[in-house]
């Protein structure tokens, strides 16, 4: 223990400076017009694990758990907002991502009206399951248009913050299981063409 923070939180503190080294990569690229990002997904991404860090809260769950949550969702933020700078970096939106955006949304609200903490964790993050939806799919057609090296961060990041759970119950856990299932689906379809070479 050192400064009074145990192993566990500073994992959870090198979880965190990983994701935002990620998410600086995926920025520097989303300027230069290299990564074009679905203003969807990054909207969901952004709300969806915002209001599962308020529901984690509020269910009294481990904040340094809760802070992996947060992050998932401020990060997003800033790469939606970074995305209006760069008319290069557009991507153009098509039926399918509005589709799937309504149902991320869909659940969202459901999670609203029932007013379970436990079913809001889980409705936020099959919300933000939905909203991977068109960057995956992005992902595996134009491949070109997404920055890899920021879903390898997350799913480091993920793998780092996966100690400091103490309690394994859908609070504290459930949304950092889909970041790791999520983060592994995107690394792949970004590289699997590269693989078969």
């Amino acid at each position: 223990m050192l400064f009074g923070i145990t192993l566990v939180h500073w994992l959870v503190i090198a979880s965190a400076i990983i994701s935002v080294f990620g998410s600086i990569a995926y920025i520097r690229d989303t300027f230069l017009g290299k990564t074009k990002p679905n203003r969807v997904t990054w909207f969901l991404w952004a709300l969806a694990p915002l209001i599962g860090t308020g529901a984690a809260l509020s269910a009294h769950a481990d904040p340094w758990a809760t802070t992996r949550i947060f992050l998932a969702g401020f990060l997003p933020l800033i790469i939606l907002i970074v995305s209006f700078f760069n008319k290069k970096s557009y991507w153009k939106l098509t039926t399918f991502d509005f589709l799937c955006g309504f149902c991320s949304l869909l659940a969202i609200i459901m999670w609203a009206i029932i007013d379970s903490p436990q079913l809001a964790i889980l409705l936020a993050a099959i919300g933000d399951g939905f909203a991977a939806i068109p960057t995956i799919r992005k992902a595996w057609t134009n491949p070109e248009t997404e920055t890899g090296l920021t879903f390898i961060f997350g799913l480091t990041a993920t793998l780092l913050v996966l100690p400091s759970i103490t309690i394994w119950n859908i609070e504290n856990s459930a949304f950092q299981i889909y970041l790791l299932a999520s983060n592994i689906i995107l690394i792949f379809s970004i590289y699997r063409k590269r693989l078969k070479k």
